[in-house]
């Protein structure tokens, strides 16, 4: 099995005047590739922080993460910028869509930042929005479509350039529960036929058994993990 990502002693500390909060206290995990990982834990376990982290949101404050060959906590501002541009694509619970533009335009802006040209990225975000169910939805803006409808552009966003590594915040936490298996069911459908490695963050237990494997963090460290699958399932 080919590793992707790697974390070694990894901390997190944040300073709140005098006080030191630590988020992460030497984490210690690898994620292979094509693995959906979920990330497990109640609001302040660290389950956001230690997402953030792997996409290079933010910097440890001490340790490696490792992705590929890409020490990610050594790169400047513009060097994650990039690197997230080629290799990352996210899903957030609030959706995180430009308001005043359409689902077209939301789906292929992040193209844009890639240099590919104006009728290829349009066309290609044309593919995903009729692939994620949404091809009667081309012209609408955020406004006009419901939260289920603003996910899926969400989630064909993320998909378009077809990232290695799609992070996954909480992305059914505003949804109903019919709508949140058919999210759920869409994002790990999309991740298995492109062979995509998924991490998501939940709170929610009925959540987690997507994962191939299940972290359950607490109190900024990581508790157990527990194996839904045999790895051979998913090498």
């Amino acid at each position: 099995m080919d590793e992707l990502i790697n974390l070694k002693n990894v901390r997190k500390v944040y300073r709140m005047g005098d006080e030191k909060i630590v988020a992460l206290n030497d984490i210690n995990l690898t994620i292979y590739r094509e693995e959906f990982v979920c990330l497990l834990g109640t609001s302040g376990s660290g389950k956001s922080t230690l997402l953030n982290l792997m996409a290079g949101l933010e910097k440890p404050t001490k340790g490696e993460i490792i992705i590929g060959k890409h020490h990610i906590e050594k790169m400047n501002e513009k060097q994650l910028a990039k690197f997230r541009q080629l290799h990352i694509g996210f899903v957030f619970q609030s959706y995180n869509l430009i308001p005043t533009l359409s689902a077209l335009e939301n789906v292929s802006l992040s193209l844009t930042f890639r240099g590919v040209p104006k009728k290829v990225r349009e066309k290609m975000a044309k593919e995903m929005l009729v692939a994620v169910g949404l091809g009667n939805r081309l012209r609408h803006k955020p406004s006009e479509m419901s939260g289920g409808q603003q996910q899926r552009v969400s989630i064909a966003r993320a998909f378009v350039g077809n990232p290695e590594i799609v992070f996954a915040d909480e992305p059914t936490g505003n949804l109903d529960t019919k709508t949140t298996i058919e999210v759920m069911d869409l994002i790990t459908d999309m991740a298995r036929e492109h062979k995509q490695t998924l991490i998501i963050v939940t709170h929610d237990p009925e959540i987690a058994p997507y994962g191939d494997r299940i972290i359950h963090l607490r109190d900024g460290s990581i508790e157990k993990i527990v194996q839904n699958k045999k790895k051979e399932d998913y090498a």
